[in-house]
């Protein structure tokens, strides 16, 4: 019998700043995407999964529940669905809702709609004229505007549960005040619903709830710079020798994402997914410290850490089927298998439903079949919101296939880690060595050695500098120390030097390096310091690709 665990990774980093919401995204996806996920394990009670759930974006659920349950809406975009003054736009704000409004991804989320395709073809028609053509663009113009872009941003199940958005989707325009009102009012109402139903699974035995380290640090960075050089021996590093006291801040994040875990499911926390999958040696004794029974990261990193143990991995599904323990760490690691992971995150978008979902088992049954491990585990790991926006129908009809096809196959038997290390506690095998990295490549390159990545890793390393001298004064009152430590929190996030380098789209870099410098100069006005010139300045040296359409994206 072949063990399978399906982890699905729920994340968005902190967008929040002084001046409320800079990107849409959590509220965009917990509509679309927390909430079809929700929907598919309801519908199948024998599917066993593990959801695991970023702190940041819990903390922002509940911010948006509270900004709709009191109508205060502070997200600019969610704000506009029921502005009364959309005829009284300026140029510049209508330019803006129109860069908003279509971003995504048309193939699947703007074509399948004529009345929506209307709105962007006369756009086109308007845009030729440059700013002239945007004062025939009306006030109705831009309510049917936003109505369509929340409409297209709806889940699959959401649209199936809510006869509001198929009323909405069949009158096709000339949305009223009240109508918005009413589809700003389901969103609330969806949102407000999301943790209730995951506590919901998880106590009914369905679901394994798991945390990350709370703004989704890169852990082994932040405790030793150098850990970068374990995969990559020849990367550059930042200036900056280390992050000052990485290992307490890794800590923290810890800590804090644990008594989040508490305060919203109240269910014990057996795991976490470290950010991005990021492991070393060092980060591992951490978990272990803080009693964390698994952990898991990518199969770059177990490759890597084979052949420095003197093993073959050149039959990688041989070792896979395991989780492991670093000699004298109590915590086991698991390891995702690539290939089936990344099947469904890039490749079966353009699929056939039925014919996916028959490669996927056949890829598993294919993959293991001569694994000659007792016991075998396969761990399926990926982010549990972007591949869908590239899947028709949300990937409804894909999950649904999976799902039935996985509880009735007759070898397959559906767990989760912890009930894994449960039921098998002899499985777990000693890796003599742990090379630090991550689920992406198996080293850290998306995050540190291109020239803008370490720029940015220095400004935070000053900004640490700064916060500890004035954290030892002890000249701040209690409330701006929470707030420091909140805020210095959110810069510490993987999120920000993800998106720095050649590879993202221009307009993502620009978006990510201000609100990074937004963080980093409200970091200094709470320590009453001087935010350094550097801060006015871009980070990003002219990084990134020309915009190719689709959603702002993180990796994996």
């Amino acid at each position: 019998m072949l063990n399978l665990i399906f982890c699905w990774h729920f994340h968005q980093p902190d967008y929040r700043t002084e001046q409320g919401y800079f990107l849409p995204w959590t509220y965009l996806h917990a509509l679309k995407d927390y909430a079809d996920m929700a929907a598919h394990l309801e519908a199948q009670p024998k599917m066993r999964a593990v959801v695991n759930f970023v702190p940041t974006l819990l903390e922002q659920l509940d911010d948006y529940a509270e900004q709709l349950r009191s109508r205060q809406v502070r997200d600019p975009l969610l704000a506009r669905l029921t502005d009364t003054r959309l005829g009284r736009l300026s140029r510049q704000d209508k330019r803006s809702l129109l860069e908003r409004c279509f971003h995504l991804n048309p193939a699947t989320m703007l074509e399948p709609f004529p009345a929506y395709r209307r709105l962007r073809d006369l756009w086109r028609q308007m845009e030729s004229a440059g700013d002239a053509g945007l004062d025939y663009l009306s006030g109705q113009y831009f309510a049917d505007l936003l109505t369509w872009y929340h409409l297209a941003w709806t889940g699959e199940t959401v649209r199936r549960q809510y006869p509001l958005v198929l009323r909405l989707m069949d009158k096709g325009g000339a949305y009223t005040l009240d109508d918005r009102r009413a589809l700003q009012g389901l969103i609330g109402e969806v949102i407000d619903g999301l943790i209730p139903r995951y506590r919901a699974l998880a106590e009914r035995g369905q679901v394994e709830l798991s945390t990350t380290p709370h703004s989704h640090p890169i852990a082994p960075l932040l405790i030793d710079f150098q850990s970068a050089r374990e995969a990559r021996p020849d990367l550059p590093l930042p200036r900056a020798p280390g992050y000052p006291g990485g290992g307490e801040r890794v800590t923290a994040h810890i800590e804090a994402a644990m008594a989040g875990h508490r305060r919203h499911f109240d269910t014990p926390l057996a795991g976490m997914w470290p950010a991005e999958g990021g492991v070393s040696e060092a980060a591992l004794r951490r978990f272990a410290a803080a009693e964390v029974r698994w952990v898991a990261s990518g199969e770059g990193v177990l490759l890597n850490s084979l052949k420095a143990s003197g093993l073959d991995a050149s039959r990688p599904c041989q070792w896979l089927c395991r989780p492991y323990r670093l000699p004298g760490v109590q915590t086991a690691c698991f390891f995702r298998d690539d290939y089936l992971s990344d099947l469904i995150g890039f490749e079966y978008k353009n699929w056939f439903a039925r014919d996916a979902v028959r490669h996927f088992l056949h890829s598993i049954e294919d993959r293991y079949h001569y694994a000659n491990c007792p016991d075998p585990v396969v761990t399926v790991i990926l982010d549990g919101e972007n591949a869908w926006d590239f899947y028709p129908y949300n990937g409804w009809y894909f999950l649904n296939e999976l799902y039935a096809a996985l509880v009735e196959h007759p070898g397959i038997r559906l767990t989760t880690f912890t009930e894994y290390l449960d039921s098998h506690p002899d499985s777990v095998m000693d890796l003599p060595r742990l090379v630090a990295g991550s689920w992406v490549y198996g080293d850290f390159t998306t995050w540190m050695g291109h020239a803008d990545k370490n720029r940015a890793w220095d400004l935070l390393c000053a900004a640490k500098a700064a916060f500890d001298a004035v954290m030892a004064t002890g000249r701040l009152e209690e409330a701006a120390r929470t707030e420091a430590e909140a805020v210095l929190r959110s810069c510490e996030s993987s999120d920000w030097f993800w998106w720095f380098g050649d590879s993202n789209p221009a307009d993502s870099v620009r978006a990510f390096d201000q609100l990074l410098r937004q963080k980093l100069v409200h970091l200094y006005r709470i320590l009453g310091l001087p935010a350094p010139a550097d801060l006015d300045r871009p980070i990003s040296r002219g990084g990134g690709v020309a915009e190719a359409g689709g959603v702002m994206r993180r990796g994996g």
